[in-house]
């Protein structure tokens, strides 16, 4: 008996049970097609196939479907794509974050597609029976697991959103194909967020950050009911576990416009509960030439901050920027460095959190530590002067402590408090006047360390926010000339001036100088290093020489 199968073209849109190439089973779903096929072969296993329907729309789908659809039309339980995939697919966008849902045995399908794919397959949760594919090199994950409740319907229904609740045989590729019980597709259409029940935020209220991050990330509207519903859940957010929440949080930092997502956090009382410290800011007030409460201050931050980011990513929109001079600037300042900037922007830490990511949550973060340090005092002209005393410092300790709670990694915050801690620097080397020297910039660099090209970038957004713009000519240009000197060096002479090679070490100096080893070796060996960077001592013996004098006079 051949085992070639038959033309299916008659069931398209429907389940087929096939036993070998023989059509025993049909129906509209697929336990029908099993009903029908177990009553002539009641002991029998069964391929289950769901027939594409092609009079659809065809779906932007990933490729690793084709490349996988033999695999799930061997297989005897159905297979769905769902959630943000099917969601991206409507929109034109290919995802790479695939999540599959199967009635059983999540798991080792899971295994059997990283066989097919001739990668490693992980289990995440035995016990919910769900497994993951990771493609590193496509920058893709592949989710499996088995349905949330007794059926496809109940797993669709205990989603957030209505257009996170659709669902597509997995090989299926048209939208005549697509399962949609709540009518996901119209809200897509409509570009609305909106929940699926009234009780889908209150169940999971980390739904809630999620929520305001795809409003940002699709730029869709928010239902008005869906609103109320995230109102109501926020309170309950210390419910859900911190790493989840974290999760949100960066994600939602991540969006095209990061400040609009932390601004309808505040808004509709989410950041209240999840990072406090920052809400405390909204209402301290900040002297001239600021313009605006500290909260507000920090938006206008990162909203220049994404337009700088913006005008040093290719392919940069023609035109964008030419209204702007303040932007124009810092396109030409930055130029010669835009592909290195963007190399230190995807580079990752600890924890999988890249550079780009480090910068807005050093933005995030940069004035915290102005609640705790503010000071209003008597003024003659304006009345009263308002300062924030040491803020730099108190904000990076406060940095440290959010993110620790955050459960993010040393390296990571490490980073984000340099960040903070050095944020007014180049502003400093600015108002100091002039050029900064060699030695000021070594000096600026070991004081922030791979964080001082971002903490540059960081000093633009942060002036362009407080004066609403480039604000006097004379200080804006200083500031200008600042960040370009920094980058220059940073990057075209690092070795000179950032990070000079040791002409002398700790025993060199203990034997020419006939010193004991201690703290006076390291004080000795950094003043060279700086005298380096500076251009004074260029081989051996001027480098000893001036450690020498150094040590005699006690020169620091």
């Amino acid at each position: 008996m051949s085992r070639e199968l038959p033309d299916l073209s008659a069931y398209a849109g429907r389940w087929v049970a096939l036993y070998g190439p023989q059509v025993t089973g049909v129906g509209e779903s697929p336990d029908a097609a099993l009903q029908m096929a177990r009553h002539s072969r009641p002991k029998e296993r069964f391929v289950l196939r769901f027939v594409d329907n092609p009079v659809g729309e065809p779906l932007a789908l990933s490729p690793l479907l084709e490349q996988l659809r033999p695999l799930f039309q061997t297989q005897s339980q159905p297979v769905y794509l769902v959630g943000g995939a099917v969601r991206d697919a409507l929109l034109g966008r290919i995802s790479h974050d695939l999540d599959f849902v199967v009635p059983a045995n999540a798991i080792k399908l899971a295994f059997a597609v990283a066989d097919a794919l001739g990668v490693p397959a992980y289990v995440l949760d035995r016990e919910r029976d769900t497994g993951r594919v990771l493609l590193p090199e496509a920058h893709t994950s592949l989710d499996f697991a088995r349905f949330r409740g007794p059926d496809l319907a109940a797993d669709l229904r205990d989603r957030d959103l209505t257009i996170n609740a659709i669902a597509l045989p997995a090989t299926a590729t048209t939208t005549a194909s697509l399962i949609d019980p709540h009518h996901g597709q119209a809200d897509v259409a409509a570009s609305m967020v909106r929940a699926i029940h009234e009780r889908s935020l209150l169940d999971d209220p980390v739904r809630t950050l999620r929520t305001v991050r795809l409003v940002h990330s699709l730029g869709f509207s928010l239902a008005p009911e869906t609103e109320t519903a995230v109102r109501t859940a926020a309170p309950h957010l210390h419910e859900s576990s911190i790493e989840r929440i974290r999760d949100e949080l960066l994600k939602l930092l991540e969006t095209a416009v990061p400040h609009r997502a932390v601004a309808d956090l505040a808004r509709l009382g989410l950041l209240a509960e999840v990072l406090p410290d920052m809400m405390a800011l909204a209402t301290v007030e900040q002297s001239l030439p600021h313009h605006e409460p500290v909260f507000a201050h920090t938006l206008s931050v990162m909203r220049w901050l994404t337009q700088i980011e913006a005008v040093v990513e290719p392919p940069s929109t023609p035109g964008k920027d030419k209204s702007d001079p303040a932007l124009s600037a810092v396109r030409e300042l930055l130029a010669p460095y835009a592909e290195q900037i963007q190399a230190m922007w995807q580079a990752e830490v600890a924890g999988g959190v890249n550079g780009r990511l480090l910068l807005h949550l050093g933005a995030l973060f940069h004035d915290v530590g102005k609640a705790p340090t503010q000071t209003i005092e008597p003024d003659a002209e304006s009345g009263q002067r308002i300062r924030f005393l040491q803020h730099e410092q108190v904000g990076a300790d406060m940095t440290g402590q959010i993110l620790h709670r955050l459960c993010l990694s040393n390296e990571a915050v490490a980073f984000v408090k340099k960040i903070v801690a050095g944020h007014m620097r180049p502003l400093h080397l600015a108002n100091s006047g002039g050029r900064p020297s060699r030695r000021a910039v070594f000096r600026y660099f070991r004081a922030t360390a791979t964080a001082g090209v971002s903490i540059a970038l960081l000093s633009l957004a942060d002036h362009l926010a407080t004066y609403n713009g480039t604000g006097p000519a004379k200080q804006w240009q200083a500031l200008l000339q600042v960040v370009q000197e920094l980058c220059y060096h940073y990057f075209e002479r690092h070795e000179e001036t950032i990070a000079p090679p040791s002409l002398v070490d700790g025993r060199m100096l203990i034997e020419k100088l006939q010193l004991s080893p201690g703290p006076e070796i390291g004080r000795l060996l950094r003043l060279v290093q700086e005298a380096q960077a500076a251009g004074e001592v260029d081989s051996v013996d001027t480098a000893v020489e001036l450690a020498r004098h150094a040590h005699t006079t006690g020169k620091s």
